[in-house]
């Protein structure tokens, strides 16, 4: 075996593959760290050194099980191999893991970031350390050998990988945060892999899921328990949790759509899989896919660079359409959701039930009643400035404003009720009819039901000399006669007329065939009228005029 290490390639794969594909911090490291991953590595450290506010160097740490000298010259620094192919697609002998490597390009996106890349590896107790330089490298004719520190040297220490990257091509400092919440929309971090950045100036940050989304302020979230029903066959394939923020997400954050993972690792950038991104909701959404299926497609359908998923393949074509139901499905449950907290809170605020209220008014009402109530309100309910105003409104458009229900008789009102919050007003005018039968039965003390009910009230002819049982007005004035007349004749007629309609056929067929809800609601304005009446009545007892 030869003593120096080689890299074969043509120099036009490494610029091409590795510069222009991996020029950003973030995936760059990533890959370091999916290495460290498929490593079986327990944590990762990324040092960033700075010096006079300039970078300097990143080292990256990882406790994985390391690499021999032939692990080095056979698999690292071979180009486009496929360890899957190569090794096997089997779970990771410490923690079980499947890789996330798969085409062999990820080592060229630290040329992204470096000139030089020094690699320091053990493992059973066997340290090797060589030096790979990228200005030699491109003037390499093919071949190149990178400059060999320690091979092979025997060294009582735990296998472990260290790679720096120093003559770095970045000049600006480092910005750990925002390169924590870049990794953070990576990986799906799992409880046994440590993901720890770490500055000169003694910052650390240890990367979570939790970070991924924590700027957003969540309102509502989807997991699969929400879909109990749901029935495909992707469904059982993925996992997924669907977030929605209380204000628009900003474009500019990256968090604005649905990420892809397979094997804890993005595979597509957030979108929303659908060909109609205008709706409102689409302002809102974000949150994560794990779809572990896509690595074992035939096909490789993951771009080089892990940002996209090549759609076009038959089996995405199928998974896109299905993304597209389910997230349809999130928007029509985060429109109910967002009505309903309104709703909570217009009640909140107001103490009045909205959608009680919208249901029970006519269509014009409504629609003119929501226009003013949607002017006064947001998202966040009713100010306070505006709550008077809408207390005022609920005031002059009640639930009933075509009875002004607040105005109905109090004998018929409370009786009805129910009726009304039914929106059974055939029902509540059939009662009214009987209420007022019974108030009148009551105040006589005699028998009478229907048409005969009418007869308390005189002959119902204005010019009659007959003593009514019940007097409504004074009937020595030809008004009052004619009142009195008219309370006769009105009786009569909405017994006659309604009452006996109603009674003798099945009211679900009376009601709307014969009488419309108006007219049922005409009808209920008329009893309460006629109840009024008698209010002020006087009674006929043993020939004697009593007030009632």
């Amino acid at each position: 075996m030869s003593e120096e290490y080689e890299l074969k390639f043509d120099p036009k794969t490494i610029e091409h593959l590795g510069v222009k594909m991996y020029s950003t911090l973030p995936p760059a490291l990533a890959e370091l760290i999916s290495n460290a991953y498929d490593a079986d590595a327990n944590e990762v450290k990324l040092q960033f050194h700075e010096q006079n506010g300039k970078p300097v160097s990143i080292t990256v740490i990882d406790d994985g099980y390391g690499m021999s000298s032939n692990d080095i010259q056979d698999r690292f620094l071979v180009i486009g191999r496929n360890r899957r192919s190569a090794d096997g697609d089997i779970p990771s002998p410490r923690f079980g893991r499947l890789p996330t490597g798969k085409k062999g390009l990820g080592k060229l996106a630290l040329f992204g970031l470096a000139e030089k890349i020094t690699v320091d590896s053990t493992k059973d107790n066997l340290r090797n350390r060589f030096s790979l330089d990228w200005n030699q490298l491109l003037n390499a004719d093919g071949t190149y050998s990178p400059e060999t520190e320690l091979r092979d040297e025997k060294r009582e220490r735990a296998s472990n990988t260290i790679i720096k990257l120093s003559n770095l091509k970045r000049k600006t400092a480092f910005d750990l945060e925002g390169l924590a919440d870049s990794l953070s929309r990576i990986f799906i971090v799992d409880d046994n892999f440590k993901i720890i950045l770490q500055h000169t100036n003694g910052k650390k940050i240890i990367i979570s899921n939790n970070r991924r989304y924590a700027q957003i302020k969540s309102e509502f979230e989807w997991g699969k328990d929400y879909f109990e029903n749901e029935v495909n066959e992707y469904f059982g394939e993925i996992e997924f949790k669907f977030i929605t923020s209380e204000t628009p997400i900003s474009p500019s954050s990256g968090l604005r759509g649905i990420t892809i993972f397979s094997r804890g690792k993005l595979v597509n950038s957030p979108e929303f899989f659908s060909n109609s991104t205008s709706s409102h909701f689409f302002q809102y959404l974000t949150g994560w896919i794990s779809a572990d299926f896509i690595d074992l497609l035939d096909e490789d359908v993951i771009s080089t660079n892990r940002q996209s998923i090549n759609w076009d393949n038959s089996n995405m074509v199928e998974f896109r359409e299905y993304l597209s139901e389910l997230i349809s499905k999130v928007n029509s449950s985060w429109r109910q959701k967002r009505k309903d907290k309104k709703e909570n809170k217009f009640k909140d605020s107001t103490g009045i039930n909205q959608g009680e209220w919208f249901s029970k008014l006519p269509d014009d009402i409504r629609k003119s009643a929501k226009k003013i109530v949607d002017s006064l309100s947001d998202d966040e309910g009713v100010s306070e400035t505006f709550v008077p105003v809408i207390e005022a409104l609920h005031k002059i458009i009640p639930e009933y404003p075509m009875l002004h229900w607040r105005h109905l008789h109090e004998k018929i009102r409370p009786r009805i009720e129910g009726y009304y919050q039914n929106a059974q007003y055939g029902e509540a005018a059939d009662q009214g009819t009987k209420i007022y039968a019974q108030i009148i039965r009551e105040m006589t003390n005699k028998n009478v039901d229907g048409t005969d009910v009418a007869k308390v009230f005189g002959a119902g002819n204005a010019q009659s000399p007959i003593i009514p049982d019940i007097e409504i007005a004074d009937l020595t004035t030809e008004t009052g006669r004619n009142i009195q007349a008219g309370q006769c004749a009105m009786t009569r007629g909405v017994m006659q007329g309604f009452r006996n309609p109603v009674n003798h056929s099945p009211i679900d067929v009376v009601v709307p065939q014969t009488f419309s809800e108006l007219d049922c609601l005409n009808i209920l304005s008329l009893i309460s009228y006629l109840a009024t009446r008698l209010d002020n009545a006087k009674v006929k007892s043993d020939n004697v005029d009593i007030a009632e």
